[in-house]
């Protein structure tokens, strides 16, 4: 018999984890893989790109785990700088150009595997494609990014740095351009920065930026990009004053790429990403598997789906996918909606859902806020740490956690999420057994003392 071939969009997290996974259980004999990538670039951490435009990481190289040819190695046919533009369901056949020659073909499927992640959100603005504006979601986007910083020169007037957006990539990337001497401020629509966190604890984190010398200004819609006589950017306009800029940083968040998948008919949900069971084939189709940034997910917590763009769940989908295209057997239940981030020695983590979710899903919750530290007070480096927990009205069953402190707080959320997928109430959570050492935590965890207190809230609301 001849090999059946499996066919793969995206040579990112979702894709390259499903590929080698697949010729793990198949040989080449059995499975023949082409892989098509538009990039310069396949198998990387996308989420440490701030982190190497900041100087943190020294090399780009750094941020790939595997190289082109490493998984052709594998006896993968990874076409790198190849697109596809084109997908026939019915006919199992997709088109690719190849972005060096201009030649387009068509390649047939027995399986196919869209991994096309998720692409900037950028508005449809005037001069939001000037030269000097800049999302940020591939190494591509990141090597541009760079170049553009370059291209400015290294004379002594101070260098303006506007980041547009105050989520995860908006704070990492105002982080990025303060530590390479830019002054930089940071334009958010939002009551506070990181939306993803209630407003009480994102005014935390507002004024923490403040302290470090990032300026941020909230309620304030970008209107246009200014630019001057070459075409680059000069200045933002938004609803509440114009700011001058050197280089615009895109961090409004991202969108699931899936235009393609649309076209050809596939199923999306709310969010734009595409809909598939839990072994992530795409719903209603049996031989088209789908994941990463591209994806909507299962809340566990609140039931139904959400777009979540994280390097975590796109290599657990790989992994899913390659199994059950090899003949194997896997599945992904959903997630809690588990994040951690920093700005400078800030941290920020949040895991469950926030006071807004809970209301937007008809659930009833109680809240309670404490102030800790990370380590025990006495112990030098101790810092403060506030923890915020919000539990179900009479059940007192976990619902979600907010972080926000110094050095050692942002993965205390990891225990959060852990009772979230156990279903734990903050009772049961007041009796975890944690670890305990004056370096590490004072004798009550922040996260005890949180639920110590919801409990209190719990029958308090109750009586």
């Amino acid at each position: 018999m001849a090999a059946e071939r499996l066919v793969v969009i995206g040579g990112g997290a979702a894709g390259m984890s499903a590929a080698p996974q697949a010729r793990r259980l198949k040989g080449p004999d059995a499975l023949e893989i082409v892989a098509f990538e538009r990039g310069h670039f396949t198998s990387y951490s996308a989420c440490g790109i701030p982190y190497w435009v900041s100087g943190d990481v020294e090399q780009r190289d750094d941020l790939i785990a595997r190289t082109p040819e490493e998984h052709r190695e594998r006896d993968i046919d990874l076409r790198m700088r190849t697109e596809v533009t084109e997908l026939d369901v019915a006919g199992r056949r997709v088109r690719a150009l190849d972005r060096e020659s201009g030649r387009t073909y068509w390649t047939d499927f027995d399986k196919l595997v869209i991994a096309t992640g998720a692409r900037p959100v950028r508005p449809a603005l005037p001069g939001m494609d000037a030269a000097g504006v800049h999302g940020v979601q591939t190494l591509d986007d990141g090597q541009a990014l760079l170049d553009s910083l370059d291209a400015l020169g290294s004379d002594e007037r101070p260098r303006r740095a506007v980041v547009v957006g105050a989520g995860y990539i908006g704070v990492e990337m105002a982080e990025a351009m303060l530590k390479r001497g830019f002054e930089v401020t940071v334009l958010n629509r939002g009551e506070q920065p990181m939306a993803t966190l209630d407003a009480d604890m994102g005014r935390i984190v507002h004024e923490a930026m403040d302290g470090l010398g990032i300026t941020t200004v909230n309620g304030a819609a970008v209107t246009k990009i200014l630019t001057g006589p070459d075409g680059r950017v000069t200045e933002v306009a938004t609803d509440a004053g114009t700011y001058p800029a050197d280089v615009v940083v895109l961090g409004i968040g991202v969108e699931p790429e899936t235009e393609l998948a649309r076209e050809a008919g596939l199923p999306v949900g709310p969010h734009g990403g595409l809909l598939t069971d839990l072994a992530m084939r795409v719903r209603g189709h049996e031989n088209i598997w789908a994941g990463g940034d591209c994806v909507e997910v299962l809340d566990l917590v609140a039931g139904h789906t959400r777009h979540i763009a994280l390097g975590t769940h796109a290599n657990k989908h790989g992994q899913v996918i390659g199994s059950n295209v090899g003949g194997g057997y896997g599945t992904f239940p959903g997630v809690v909606g588990t994040a951690v981030s920093k700005v400078c020695d800030l941290e920020i983590a949040r895991t469950g859902l926030r006071e807004k979710d809970a209301r937007a899903v008809g659930l009833q919750y109680v809240t309670a806020t404490i102030e800790s530290t990370q380590r025990a007070g006495y112990y030098p480096g101790a810092k403060p740490m506030t923890v915020k927990m919000i539990a179900e009205l009479r059940t007192g069953r976990l619902l979600g956690v907010q972080i926000v402190g110094r050095e050692g707080s942002a993965k205390r959320v990891d225990v959060a999420a852990v009772a979230l997928t156990a279903g734990m109430t903050v009772e049961q959570m007041t009796a975890l057994d944690l670890g305990y050492a004056p370096p590490f935590s004072p004798v009550w965890d922040p996260v005890l003392v949180a639920a110590r207190k919801t409990v209190a809230a719990v029958r308090g609301a109750g009586s």
